[in-house]
């Protein structure tokens, strides 16, 4: 037990100093040497756990899928409107891609060169799960006049954006960032009726951040607890992802 707690903490080392190396040097610059020196551990260790450097970068990229999975899932699964679990997701996301090299790095990975033909398409997957959650809130959830395909496209072009900018600028993957998106787009995308109920910094934080500037049209925000219209009672799931899903 004891030389499986050791193997599974030396992977993980290994795995976070190849994030690390793969973020700030790229996938073709990163050296094996360089990621078993960061990580303090041997380069017959590294071999042992990573035949190569594209193996390892695999097992990076499987990580960060796991965590999107993760905050797709959950978001799916909360008692909210679809429009509300789309904010959720993105602050959770962007959370992740701020906090986590291994996500960033993850992400990161699916644009390199080398890995675009083999790496899991992560942005695609995250472009699968906005685009069906969109068509399924085309069910009286979006504004009359949004078609949710035009709706996708924008929130995928913003939000890869913020990700592929917050990898050289971390200002873009703000909580402030996705917070102000979110004020400009909610009144957009929904019904008039419906935006009282819904809050564009996420159901977890329901008052701004202190340095961010409410918009006179989406406050003050009631209690976000009760959700007329909200898609735990419609009755209808997002339908299966129309998207080619690339491992």
């Amino acid at each position: 037990m004891v030389q499986q707690a050791r193997a599974a903490r030396t992977r993980r080392l290994l795995m976070r100093a190849a994030a690390q190396t793969f973020a700030e040097e790229g996938f073709q610059a990163a050296s094996l040497s360089t990621i078993s020196r960061r990580a303090q551990v041997s380069s017959g260790a590294l071999h042992f756990h990573f035949e190569s450097k594209h193996v390892l970068a695999q097992a990076v990229e499987e990580v960060a899928a796991d965590t999107l999975a993760r905050i797709t899932g959950q978001a799916g699964r909360a008692p909210v409107s679809r429009l509300q679990r789309l904010v959720d997701a993105t602050h959770q996301l962007m959370s992740a891609l701020e906090e986590d090299v291994v996500v960033r790095a993850g992400f990161e990975l699916a644009g390199t060169t080398p890995r675009r033909g083999e790496a899991v398409d992560l942005r695609g997957r995250w472009q699968c799960w906005v685009e069906d959650l969109l068509h399924a809130a085309a069910d009286g959830e979006l504004a009359p006049d949004v078609a949710p395909a035009e709706a996708s496209m924008a929130v995928l072009a913003a939000t890869v954006g913020f990700e592929v900018l917050g990898s050289a600028n971390p200002k873009w993957v703000s909580r402030t960032t996705v917070n102000h998106y979110w004020e400009l787009m909610l009144p957009r995308l929904a019904p008039r009726h419906a935006l009282p109920a819904l809050t564009p910094y996420g159901t977890s934080h329901t008052t701004p951040h202190p340095d961010t500037t409410p918009r006179p049209d989406t406050t003050p925000r009631p209690d976000t607890g009760s959700r007329p219209g909200a898609a735990a009672g419609s009755g209808r799931e997002a339908a299966p992802c129309r998207c080619q899903k690339t491992d």
